[in-house]
């Protein structure tokens, strides 16, 4: 297992989503301040591609560099504030998801339809009789 490049590619992961949570700041900004830019914007959110974070910059930057840097300094803006808090929620949130899937594999693996525990039981029943008639054999043979 290689950690580094795990924590690398978790890196490019969570900052290409930054970028997107900063596209979408800056559009909701731009709607409530300057439609006509919002449309440009949205027109050109909508027709690069948004997944590759650092490729969406870099044309942006090209087409339109004040958007290019307003959304690099919202991204850096949102790294900052949800950095502080991340490394726990992310452990947290894999944990409790994790009890979650594991509860519900385990309640999985032991449902009995009705018949299979009206077996069980019945089967258990006999199994105690049997057992008391054994210990009690024992007991007399004892006495």
């Amino acid at each position: 297992m290689d950690l580094k490049r795990i924590a690398k590619d978790t890196t490019q992961v969570l900052s290409s989503y930054l970028t997107y949570q900063a596209v979408r700041t800056v559009l909701s900004q731009l709607l409530e301040t300057n439609r006509p830019v919002f449309h440009q914007f949205n027109e050109f959110a909508s027709r690069e591609k948004l997944q590759d974070g650092e490729a969406f910059i870099t044309a942006l930057l090209q087409e339109y560099p004040e958007l290019g840097l307003r959304i690099m300094t919202v991204r850096s803006h949102l790294a900052e504030e949800v950095a502080e808090f991340l490394p726990e929620m992310l452990t947290s949130s894999i944990q409790q998801s994790n009890i979650g899937h594991r509860k519900k594999q385990l309640e999985k693996m032991t449902q009995m339809t009705s018949e299979e525990l009206s077996a069980s039981v019945e089967k258990s029943s006999v199994e105690k009789s049997s057992f008391d008639s054994e210990e009690s054999s024992i007991d007399n043979a004892e006495d």
